[in-house]
Formats: structure tokens, C-alpha cells, sequence
């Protein structure tokens, strides 16, 4: 395992850190790896009440090492495309 611990990432703390372990994303390697949508997809799936854009946008940040609030706006809009898409797909039960 390589990384700095998820909770030592802008924007995430002990709460994501918990919750991306408990899907199998023990660090910051592993979530690049995957990526900030597929790992916000996952996170929806298991934690469906408790995910929103918002929690997207963290992730992308994390990523990034910027606060989920300075990311482009054109950078926002694709991710709450893409957190809407996939939430109206699990309301659909897909």
C-alpha cells in the first residue's frame, strides 16, 4: 500500500476516510487509481443518503489538493452531470 492516508487529503476527513476503507480505498493511491467519480459511485451505491455533488466535488479536490469550492466552474457542472446521472439511475433501481 502506497499513499497518504485519505484522511490526511484536502477536503476529507475521519468520516471519508472510514467510508472510502469500507468500499476498499485504503489511501490516496487507490483513489487515484479509480478516480473521483467511480469512487463517488461507490460511495452513492453504499452510502446513498450521505453522498451528494458535494461529496464529489470533495473527492475531485482531494485530488487535485485544492478546496472542492476553487475547482472551475466547467469542472463542476460535468461532475454534478455526472453525480445527477448516476443518482437518477439508482432511483431508477439500475
Amino acid at each position: 500500500m502506497g499513499g497518504r492516508r485519505i484522511g490526511l487529503l484536502m477536503n476529507l476527513g475521519p468520516v471519508s476516510e472510514r467510508q472510502l476503507a469500507e468500499i476498499g480505498i485504503p489511501d490516496e493511491e487507490a483513489l487515484r487509481a479509480l478516480g473521483a467519480v467511480e469512487a463517488w459511485r461507490r460511495l452513492k451505491f453504499r452510502f446513498p443518503r450521505e453522498m451528494n455533488a458535494v461529496g464529489l466535488y470533495a473527492l475531485e479536490g482531494a485530488l487535485r489538493d485544492c478546496h472542492w469550492n476553487a475547482l472551475p466552474p466547467e469542472v463542476k457542472a460535468a461532475l454534478k452531470a455526472e453525480a445527477d446521472a448516476y443518482s437518477a439511475q439508482l432511483r431508477k433501481g439500475a
